[in-house]
């Protein structure tokens, strides 16, 4: 909801100014609205309304954590945001019922979400935090934005004052180097999966076409294409540089690196531990699922059945050397087996880059923060256990990151699983009491020999006793 530029006097500054409204920070704002006594926030967001990976709301593509896993309800079950009180709104609360439906589809998590950003108050839409100062002389950080109208225009300038910030500026897609030059040129058929089904048409169309990336977005693009081309004339080509287009760990126990009890072990491990384990965990969250995996070799299967193979072309282990253009209309990839290390080029009409995403730069942003800035030995920045950039002393205020702390908290920062309970984490700690109480423990499995707990949370009932040296 968008009102009149929303200022707030040096006499009454806000508790808590949001930049970025996506999943995370529309969490955040949607617990807010529920702490006893109220908290004075605003939410800023430069796009004109909220929209959820929009170019990947492929018809029947489903989340890969259950519905629970929505805006509040692992955080407040009884609040008024929850995805249940959504369908209860729509007058669909018994078809979702009978469905039993606990993996909902995309479109509609990005209904449910669009729903509470229409209602959820504080929320700013059409408003471009520039920077974001603190005033040592009032104690407060200083938020500058531009206001703009429908055509993304600048239309007016603002500046709230505010005790605390949160970052929730998001990712952007990554594009791999090699074919930067391709992806940002006009006209040339090489688009990232984000903007997969503003290009479907077109892709659609091409005579080859080339999917890069095999996480679940390439897999369902990949998917999406085959089903949609003839049998015999796919002309389809899946490369990736994993070893194999892997599932993804969905064991329950596997789960479980996605609790707070494990962003607490995480946390603890030393900086270099922590910076090792990372890529070795990428099946944890960057494989496929079963059904996707299941649902492609199915579709390849069945266009065996009258004799004859598919022309779809699946390799794995493959990454791609250079890339440029060929007759002005098509593309060449130039490609390398690692294992094999043999080389090839392929000529294609068309890439799609399932390539995953980064954390946007902020550092623009910041740079009035920058003098109180702590960073690790890499240069990221350092973030505590209640997700608060470590900060000079001389800062009383707390500037808090949503999805940008995977190096300091491990896999579940990007997982929406985790959002809840993380809004519930800030909260706590910008109110300094417990508005949100925080489950004991959530994983059987113990990470760690020596179980560091999270301040205020009891410790576990059984612990191992240390060994004595004899």
């Amino acid at each position: 909801m968008t009102g009149s530029t929303p200022q707030q006097a040096l006499d009454r500054p806000y508790d808590l100014v949001g930049v970025g409204i996506g999943p995370f920070n529309l969490s955040l704002a949607a617990l807010a609205d529920g702490v006893p006594g109220g908290l004075a926030t605003a939410f800023y967001e430069q796009r004109p309304g909220f929209h959820w990976h929009p170019g990947l709301l492929i018809e029947g593509a489903t989340l890969q954590v259950p519905f629970l896993a929505d805006l509040v309800t692992l955080a407040d079950p009884a609040s008024p945001w929850t995805f249940l009180n959504y369908l209860k709104s729509r007058d669909r609360l018994f078809p979702f019922y009978f469905a039993e439906t606990f993996h909902i589809q995309r479109a509609e998590y990005d209904a449910y979400c669009r729903w509470a950003a229409g209602l959820v108050p504080g929320l700013h839409f059409g408003h471009q935090v520039d920077s974001v100062r603190w005033n040592p002389e009032r104690c407060l950080f200083e938020v500058d934005f531009t206001q703009l109208d429908a055509d993304g225009e600048a239309e007016a300038l603002g500046r709230s004052y505010t005790r605390n910030v949160v970052l929730g500026v998001g990712t952007e897609p990554y594009v791999p180097e090699p074919l930067r030059p391709l992806a940002d040129a006009p006209g040339v058929p090489v688009i990232h999966s984000a903007d997969y089904l503003a290009h479907r048409d077109a892709l659609l169309s091409a005579a080859h076409v080339t999917v890069i990336g095999s996480g679940q977005s390439g897999a369902e693009i990949f998917l999406d294409l085959l089903r949609a081309r003839p049998a015999g004339a796919e002309k389809l080509h899946w490369l990736a540089r994993t070893e194999a287009f892997a599932p993804m760990e969905y064991s329950k126990l596997g789960l479980e690196h996605f609790t707070p009890d494990y962003t607490r072990y995480f946390h603890a491990l030393p900086e270099q531990t922590r910076g090792e384990l990372l890529p070795r965990q990428w099946q944890l969250h960057k494989g496929i699922d079963t059904d996707t995996i299941s649902a492609i070799h199915g579709e390849l299967y069945r266009r065996t059945l009258h004799g004859g193979w598919p022309d779809a072309v699946l390799t794995p282990g493959v990454r791609v050397r250079t890339a440029g253009r060929v007759a002005t209309t098509k593309v060449e990839l130039h490609l390398e087996h690692v294992q094999q290390g043999s080389r090839s080029r392929l000529i294609t009409d068309a890439v799609v880059l399932a390539t995953g995403y980064q954390e946007r730069p902020v550092e623009r942003m910041l740079a009035g923060l920058d003098p109180y800035l702590r960073h690790d030995a890499a240069g990221r920045p350092r973030i505590d256990t209640e997700y608060r950039l470590v900060l000079d002393e001389s800062v009383t205020g707390s500037v808090y990151v949503q999805n940008a702390e995977r190096h300091t908290h491990g896999v579940g920062a990007p997982d929406l699983g985790l959002a809840a309970w993380r809004s519930a984490v800030i909260l706590n700690s910008v109110t300094g009491k417990e508005p949100y109480p925080l489950p004991h423990r959530t994983a059987f499995t113990s990470f760690g020999l020596d179980a560091r707990e999270a301040p205020g949370i009891p410790a576990q009932d059984r612990k191992l006793t240390p060994l004595v040296q004899q």
